[in-house]
């Protein structure tokens, strides 16, 4: 492409490269300003460059999820070799400080203000992807997809399972340790509703204290993370206009009336006139249904004490009701899909920044490091996909989208995991399903791991 051509964030890239400049120098000199507004400036500058590296570089762009993946990891290294400004203290109470050139600026710290512990700049983005893509969906395509889902994450789940054992079995590792320490967390949805919860199960089974079983799952949390991120750039670019890709729809055409699959132009034409007025209406419904969501969720926590159910589980299932009984009005709905447009267009590259600082742990994946341990990893990745491909080709899916969804998102880390999973595949309108494999399928997890825990723990 032509320089005179290339715009990075909607803008000429000379007038880019002018405030990319301006953000880089406040930020070093530490003077940018706290909080989220300086915070978004710097990561949307850095996204925006690391992007345009992922989706023009051979072999990443084309195998390995382009610009997303580069995102993840780039910043993820970034951050391992403290190359953004960050203040850090020791055990001991001393202070080490990092590229802060004149004034002190804790960059990290910033940052993760507002995407750790409580990841509210991740709920608000999730609750705009859940809210619009529901709503936006074909009501009779919903209806369909949603009854033949859950068999698919069971498929998954069972190769999952089988294979890693097997791999276990084979290299002397010991296939009981393989399922429970390995495979179990990688497939419970990260580590606040997977690997610490299940960590408390294992605590209150007497196999071992909760502090022992997260110091094993948490690597693997974290590597097969990274596996699921990776394959799902890599194999819907291997298996590009096969059968078994359905670039982006999840249902297949022979499964239903293919008209039922389109939105009907005049829908399209109303989505297309965007306004404030709606963003505004798309902004205040996604949190009313995630606030719901989060009732509902500690309702639940008081009557079912010993279960977890996040709130994106209600939030959806609520979503879904609304969009299956068609209690929306059509007006809500567009106002819902264009607040989903606007954040996922302008706002991916920044969330992508986020997860990679502040949720992938380079460090830890590197101290884990071993054959064995990342081939136990890799096979229960790569069992997740195949199964749910395989059995969701059996109930009417493109085998490709069902991998990604009832599989990947299965064995990623949770809500962050999602969103890059999605990203690297570019399949970013199937976040519903996604968070139905996370939420809902993690606590299937749960109480798989209670049951296994209870009949095999003693043989660890």
């Amino acid at each position: 492409m032509d320089n005179k051509e290339l715009k990075l964030f909607n803008m000429p890239w000379k007038m880019f490269l002018f405030i990319t400049i301006i953000i880089l120098i406040a930020t070093y000199i530490g003077v940018l300003p706290p909080g989220m507004t300086g915070c978004f400036a710097f990561m949307i500058i850095v996204g925006t460059w690391l992007d345009l590296i992922g989706n023009k570089t051979p072999i990443i762009k084309d195998f390995f999820g382009g610009g997303a993946i580069v995102i993840l990891f780039g910043v993820a290294a970034l951050h391992y070799f403290h190359l953004f400004p960050e203040t850090i203290t020791d055990a001991e109470g001393v202070a080490t400080t990092y590229m802060q050139f004149w004034k002190s600026f804790d960059l990290v710290g910033n940052i993760n203000t507002f995407f750790k512990p409580t990841g509210a700049f991740l709920d608000w983005y999730i609750a705009a992807l859940i809210t619009g893509s529901i709503l936006g969906m074909n009501r009779k395509l919903l209806i369909k997809a949603a009854a033949r889902y859950f068999p698919a994450i069971f498929g998954g789940l069972i190769l999952a399972f089988g294979l890693c054992m097997g791999v276990a079995h084979l290299m002397h590792y010991g296939e009981i340790k393989a399922l429970l320490l390995i495979a179990l967390p990688i497939m419970g949805g990260g580590m606040g509703a997977g690997a610490s919860p299940l960590s408390k199960i294992f605590d209150a089974s007497g196999t071992m204290t909760a502090s022992e079983a997260l110091s094993v799952m948490t690597p693997a949390v974290a590597i097969g993370n990274a596996i699921s991120i990776v394959l799902g750039g890599l194999l819907v670019k291997l298996l590009r206009g096969s059968w078994w890709n359905g670039q982006g729809t999840l249902m297949q055409a022979s499964s239903m009336d293919p008209s039922e699959l389109e939105i009907s132009p005049e829908m399209k034409e109303k989505r297309e006139k965007i306004s404030v007025t709606n963003l505004g209406i798309g902004l205040l419904v996604s949190g009313a249904f995630f606030t719901w969501g989060y009732i509902c969720s500690n309702i639940w926590s008081l009557l079912v004490p010993a279960v977890t159910i996040h709130a994106y589980a209600f939030m959806i299932i609520t979503v879904a009701i609304f969009k299956i009984g068609n209690f929306m009005p059509e007006w809500i709905e567009i106002a819902c899909y264009q607040w989903f447009q606007f954040i996922m267009k302008n706002l991916t590259n920044v969330l992508l920044f986020g997860i990679g600082l502040c949720y992938l742990d380079l460090g830890q994946v590197i101290e884990s490091f071993s054959l064995t341990y990342l081939a136990l990893c890799g096979i229960t990745v790569v069992g997740a996909f195949f199964g749910a491909a395989l059995v969701g080709k059996i109930v009417g899916f493109y085998p490709v989208e069902a991998g990604i969804t009832a599989g990947l998102c299965m064995s990623n880390m949770g809500g962050t995991g999602d969103v890059a999973v999605l990203s690297a595949a570019d399949r970013m309108e199937l976040m519903p399903f996604a968070q139905i494999s996370s939420r809902l399928g993690g606590a299937i997890i749960l109480l798989i791991g209670s049951l296994l825990l209870s009949t095999l723990g003693g043989l660890l």
